[in-house]
């Protein structure tokens, strides 16, 4: 019986690195002696004698027998997984990879229209079908949640050839769809489910979270640990449940995406982070969501603000949610949330999460403590003080319509194209992706026709000095479009 207890990666690295061998290998900078003095400082040479390389006594991530592979089996069952391979291409190299595992050139895949563009990345890759299914739209908030489960069975029965349903769960909001029922559907149907749960790795660790894709009994999870679960950025795992897929595919799938040079300080800090969630998980978490559920009802005393709670759970769009993430709407006091997101760095050195043109988001993690979050909201309630005594109306929510798509993404990315300006797009059909990140969740997507409300809502982004991001010019003053 395993022990979760047990750390084999990191505890092996810390080993090798005490011994000190002569190193004739990679990295260069040879435990740091070789980098700038001043970084190697700052770094510490903890951390820099277990930046390693794929020696013999360290194991390989595209070959594992050692090490890594006992590490990832012990993630594996804190999963609740048939088996879990370590990340260090990040979420999004997991997202790519589990769709290629399962969908090639033809294949026919439903998606959400507000997917990452990691999913679309995947999609171009592998020449895959995408059909979009429509998330509920939150008209108060201006953000999208997950899918209606109807939703889904309407598109499973227009395509009944789908090899594929993608759920993005929970949503970057912290919004949970109603997952056990996804599964049971497509199952039936002889369809897996992928989910994309890159802001999810806490909720197998907690009764009071959404289903993890595990326990809802999903094929394929691309799980983000850094985001919530304590690892280091970079450093995400894919989960994976046998029956409708093999796990060894989805390993070499891969291992064809990952860098060769794997860091271990990543992977090290995957094995540590899961440690930490099996043992501990469920006491650090609890402690959080208290934290978390004080900041929401003070926050929501503060005249002007709105912080969603329970009272959002009214369909299986947003059938469960995590507290954890504090979606704070900021339109009534009349300034948008990036402005408030840059007063809140510039006046009270705080930094958000992300923010659009109505919201703020912050998250609470078991890193944070009654201070941190007091003084969250005595920078909140100063900022609203200071914008109501200034003349603003309350900003009205516009949500752009969504584009009809002409053309399989692919065929317009590669396609013959023109460069136009923005408004010239109107009415063509783009061949670029341009998108708000964070989120990442595209306006425009290739082989979607432009309209006047993407472009006026693209343009409202940019004047509000949003990182709009995609096409080849970084100023989106110009995008490419499928040449007629």
């Amino acid at each position: 019986m395993s022990n979760q207890e047990d750390t084999p990666l990191f505890t092996a690295l810390r080993k090798h690195a005490e011994r000190q061998p002569l190193q004739f290998h990679i990295p260069g900078h040879k435990t740091g002696f070789a980098m700038d003095p001043e970084f190697r400082h700052f770094m510490g040479q903890n951390a820099l004698s277990i930046d390693l390389i794929n020696i013999g006594p360290l194991d390989d991530l595209m070959h594992p027998t050692g090490i890594i592979a006992e590490a990832q089996a012990l993630a594996a069952e804190a999963f609740g997984a048939d088996a879990t391979y370590f990340s260090v291409q990040g979420t999004s190299g997991a997202i790519m990879a589990m769709i290629l595992s399962v969908v090639g050139p033809g294949d026919e895949i439903l998606v959400p229209r507000n997917i990452h563009k990691s999913v679309l990345s995947a999609i171009i890759l592998s020449g895959a079908r995408p059909y979009f299914l429509q998330p509920e739209v939150d008209l108060h908030l201006g953000i999208a949640h997950g899918l209606r489960l109807e939703t889904v069975v309407a598109g499973l029965d227009e395509h009944p050839n789908a090899k594929a349903v993608l759920v993005i769960n929970p949503t970057y909001f912290g919004v949970a769809t109603d997952l056990r029922s996804i599964v049971s559907v497509s199952h039936a149907r002889g369809v897996l489910v992928l989910v994309d749960e890159a802001h999810g790795v806490h909720t197998h660790f907690h009764e009071a979270l959404p289903v993890s894709a595990m326990q809802a009994g999903c094929d394929l999870a691309a799980t983000s640990v850094h985001k919530l679960g304590g690892s280091l950025t970079q450093s995400s795992v894919l989960n994976v449940r046998e029956g409708l897929i093999r796990a060894r595919h989805v390993h070499s799938i891969l291992s064809m995406l990952h860098t060769t040079s794997t860091s271990y300080l990543l992977l090290a800090s995957l094995d540590a982070a899961r440690r930490q969630l099996a043992v501990h998980g469920r006491e650090l978490i609890s402690r959080a969501l208290s934290l978390a559920e004080d900041a929401r009802n003070r926050i929501n005393e503060i005249e002007g603000l709105y912080c969603f709670g329970r009272e959002i759970l009214q369909s299986s769009a947003t059938y469960a949610f995590d507290p954890l993430k504090l979606t704070i709407r900021v339109a009534d006091i009349g300034i948008s949330g990036y402005e408030v997101e840059g007063i809140l760095r510039d006046h009270y050195n705080i930094e958000v999460e992300m923010s659009d043109l109505y919201n703020i988001l912050c998250i609470i993690t078991f890193g944070d403590t009654e201070s941190s979050v007091s003084r969250l909201i005595q920078a909140l309630r100063e900022l609203v003080e200071i914008e109501r005594m200034r003349t603003h109306v309350p900003r009205k929510i516009v949500v752009p319509s969504t584009p009809r798509l002409a053309m399989p993404p692919r065929d317009a990315f590669y396609a013959d194209s023109e460069v136009v300006t923005l408004r010239e797009a109107v009415g063509r059909t783009i061949a670029d992706m341009i998108m708000v990140y964070p989120p990442g969740i595209p306006i425009l997507l290739p082989g979607e026709i432009v309209t006047l409300d993407n472009v006026q809502y693209i343009e409202q982004n940019l004047a509000e000095g949003l990182p709009v991001q995609g096409p080849d010019d970084p100023t989106i003053q110009t995008v490419r479009v499928v040449r007629e």
